[in-house]
């Protein structure tokens, strides 16, 4: 136990070489953080937005808004359906929880019935429903009445649907804002939690996260509201122009008249030809192929772009665009523009998100935590060092260069990978190194009780070493798995407290078994110990 072949000595040695190579940045000045990033890519530790400030927003899937939605995109589908199917109605009248439908002739209902079955729209149940099917409606028919109602376990599948596209829109449009080390989860059901450490004005990115960015092209009805007439017609619904709160168009809700901006690949904030800021997009080969027709059939006539329920602009069709691009204008600043390219380009969220909670985390309070954990860590430190050079003298200095290694090592390690480090994560590691020494006190304590038993000291030291190595292993190998448990089941701080809690746990069976035998091997070998110093 105590043989080390050349290969462990470079080894180990090694690994504690490149340990203070990436943990020394933490403590070196800002210039020559750069040069040694610049020359082998260390870094410092990722701060958390407890310790270096910043903003936390939890937004919250706007599930009216969801619901509407889907109940305006129900009701259009069952006109279309029944018209395709030649099915006459007399009405569709939308409700607060889904669509009923009257038809003209009761003696369609069977045939009305079956092609209405096609809309109730399955969706996967996920792993709670045993990944069976469910329907997003509910059909009840009932002689020339047919009742479209939400499904509870639908309804809740695709607001799980919506989270997931929601996550990832959100990421990529927080990445494209340049925000450094940003945290996106989901909490709880219907919530998307996100951190943006080193934010401290987030108007700009609440902005860009919450909007829906539902993008569509439409033509004008050809009536127009008046004075006496407020009421769109069949197939047209009102919008209001955006910066002109007063005014109202009808546009047309048909797909022959709609082109929709998810076919969108490209938009980027540039200027027309008066210097004014505008948004350039452009089509994919689909979208390209629609806007084409669309243009070309209506040339004359004026179309509305609309984003998030809201006219930009509604110019005319001069003349066919067949090249799948064009521009949006509607006098925006240079902000603006670059703002609405970000969320185009990360398409449209799938339902709208609210801010149910914003915390703002300012960056002398953030100091201060820092402080008081360094303090902490110090104080728990000299603690341990005192306690270990008391109670076993000699062995105890050894323990504490292993400790003080352990430190390094669970520093670098957090520096390399990039975990972030947060407040819980610095009592983590405050609880480290009252752990890190437990291995420790367990191997001297077998030594004392060989030596005592009348072995030898090599033998005793030996034999201690071995004697409580599967002592060491299962008692840190418990503590690893609550740490992942608490990763597993946690979210936020708790994470952030098991993560670094794990890493320690690793590091401090290398340095308390390995490190600090290394150490006595090299001691025993250079001295010829008679007895054992503890």
């Amino acid at each position: 136990m105590l043989h080390f072949s050349r290969f462990q000595t470079i080894a180990i040695l090694a690994s504690v070489l490149i340990g203070l190579i990436f943990a020394l940045p933490n403590v070196l000045p800002p210039a020559w953080q750069k040069v040694m990033f610049d020359t082998i890519g260390a870094k410092t530790m990722t701060l958390g937005l407890d310790l270096q400030g910043g903003s936390n927003v939890v937004m919250e899937v706007d599930q009216k808004d969801l619901r509407d939605q889907l109940i305006l995109q129900l009701s259009s589908d069952i006109r279309a359906s029944l018209r395709e199917a030649k099915i006459g109605y007399k009405g569709i009248t939308r409700t607060e929880n889904g669509v009923s439908v009257r038809l003209s002739d009761i003696a369609d209902a069977a045939k009305a019935k079956t092609e209405l079955q096609k809309l109730q729209q399955p969706l996967s149940g996920g792993l709670m429903a045993s990944g069976l099917a469910v329907n997003l409606f509910n059909l009840a028919a009932e002689g020339e009445v047919s009742n479209f109602t939400f499904s509870e376990p639908g309804f809740d599948a695709k607001i799980a649907i919506a989270i997931g596209q929601s996550l990832k829109i959100v990421e990529n449009r927080i990445n494209a804002l340049g925000t450094s080390e940003p945290s996106i989860q989901q909490q709880g059901k219907d919530r998307i939690a996100i951190q943006l450490p080193g934010v401290q004005n987030p108007d700009q990115v609440k902005d860009v996260i919450g909007r829906t960015a539902k993008l569509t092209f439409q033509l004008l009805c050809q009536e127009q509201p008046t004075g006496t007439n407020q009421n769109p017609p069949q197939e047209c619904r009102a919008l209001p122009v955006k910066d002109q709160a007063e005014q109202i168009l009808w546009v047309q809700t048909s797909s022959r008249a709609t082109v929709d901006g998810a076919d969108l690949t490209d938009a980027q904030p540039s200027f027309d030809q008066n210097n004014q800021s505008v948004v350039s997009f452009r089509f994919n080969q689909k979208g390209s192929l629609r806007f084409g027709k669309l243009t070309s059939e209506n040339v004359g006539k004026p179309f509305a772009i609309i984003l998030d329920n809201e006219i930009v602009s509604y110019p005319n069709i001069n003349e066919p665009i067949l090249g799948g691009s064009g521009q949006i204008s509607g006098n925006f600043t240079t902000e603006e523009s670059s703002n609405l390219a970000v969320v185009l380009r990360s398409g449209a969220l799938p339902a709208k998100l609210t801010i149910v909670e914003e915390r703002t985390v300012g960056p002398s309070l953030g100091s201060d935590s820092i402080r008081a954990g360094f303090n902490a860590c110090v104080i728990g430190l000299v603690l341990v060092i005192i306690f270990m050079v008391v109670a076993y003298g000699l062995f105890g200095i050894f323990a504490n260069i292993a400790l003080l290694i352990n430190l390094m090592l669970l520093i670098a390690v957090m520096s390399a990978v990039g975990f972030t480090l947060t407040l819980p994560g610095i009592a983590a590691i405050v609880l480290t190194l009252g752990m890190a020494v437990d291995s420790n006190v367990i191997i001297f304590e077998r030594m004392r009780e060989e030596w005592r038993n009348g072995r030898t000291a090599l033998n005793s030291i030996e034999t201690g070493f071995k004697a409580a190595f599967a002592t060491i292993v299962d008692s840190n190998l418990t503590a690893l798995i609550a740490a992942v448990v608490l990763f597993g089941v946690g979210s936020g701080p708790v994470r952030g407290f098991a993560i670094t809690h794990a890493i320690g746990i690793l590091t401090t069976m290398y340095t308390a078994y390995t490190v600090t035998r290394f150490i006595i091997a090299f001691w025993a070998r250079r001295t010829k110990p008679k007895e054992v110093p503890l």
